[in-house]
């Protein structure tokens, strides 16, 4: 596990140093490079494990599926079925590339964070969120101005249906702010607090048990109980990992669908 130059090239107490923000400034691979980094790499390598996965699993396609192709379209019709034609409707398959790249990327990045010799998820990262969010938000609202237009797709946003007109002074700049502020933002950094906090617990249970381990006798007896807890919260951690790609790529369904619709 790579922690940060404060961690690894500072002046180190004898006590135990606990993990914080600065385990998550990995330095550079490449020296001079800012932007070779370990968060960088694992994003290109999830992109190759992603794609040679899928070329495999579709290569010799057959009825009765081997376990590849069975755990490809599996994974896929997932995607598919559950959060594209379950939530957009008869439409949904324009749209099922984006919302299987956007699932599947986010989970491998997300992860990574328990592989051994990895041990980092991408999306802890809050760049990486930040990004996926903006893409998502440049993509329903061009959906939803194709749809109906710019001015019908704006008044649809600021002048709710149905509503009394004197409720437009407060509602108009709430429904503003929810549509182009609100929901970028929340999209991102719910995935990224998430990865961030799960990384950073176990970090503080394993690093916490190997200084216990190299104690005193009293507290070597204690370290395996810290180990149990970092086991029982890697698994934990895997389904908070799988959990956060779905609903990120759900809360997209969910935005494009808002933007199809005849009244968003």
């Amino acid at each position: 596990m790579f922690r940060s130059y404060a961690a690894t090239e500072g002046v180190k107490d004898e006590g135990f140093n606990p993990p914080d923000a600065g385990d998550f400034n990995l330095p550079p691979f490449i020296d001079g490079n800012t932007f070779a980094t370990k968060p960088i790499l694992l994003a290109f390598f999830s992109v190759t494990l992603i794609s040679i996965f899928f070329i495999l699993a579709s290569r010799k396609s057959a009825l009765v599926p081997s376990k590849l192709q069975f755990a490809g379209e599996s994974i896929y019709g997932f995607v598919r079925n559950d959060l594209g034609r379950d939530v957009i409707g008869h439409e949904f398959m324009r749209f099922v590339p984006y919302l299987f790249t956007l699932f599947t990327f986010i989970l491998v990045n997300n992860i990574f964070g328990i592989i051994p010799l990895i041990q980092f998820p991408t999306m802890s990262r809050v760049s990486f969120p930040y990004v996926l969010a903006a893409i998502t938000f440049f993509v329903f609202h061009y959906i939803g101005v194709r749809r109906h237009g710019i001015i019908a797709y704006l008044k649809g946003i600021m002048f709710i249906p149905g509503v009394p007109k004197p409720a437009y002074i407060l509602i108009t700049p709430l429904e503003l702010a929810t549509y182009f502020i609100v929901r970028p933002m929340t999209l991102s950094l719910r995935l990224f607090a998430n990865m961030f906090a799960g990384h950073l617990l176990l970090l503080v249970f394993i690093l916490g048990g190997e200084h216990l381990l190299s104690g005193v006798i009293g507290l070597k007896v204690v370290s395996p109980f810290s180990f149990v807890v970092a086991i029982a919260l890697t698994f934990f951690e895997f389904m908070v990992q799988c959990l956060q790609a779905y609903i990120f790529t759900l809360l997209t369904a969910l935005y494009i669908t808002g933007a199809l619709a005849d009244e968003h």
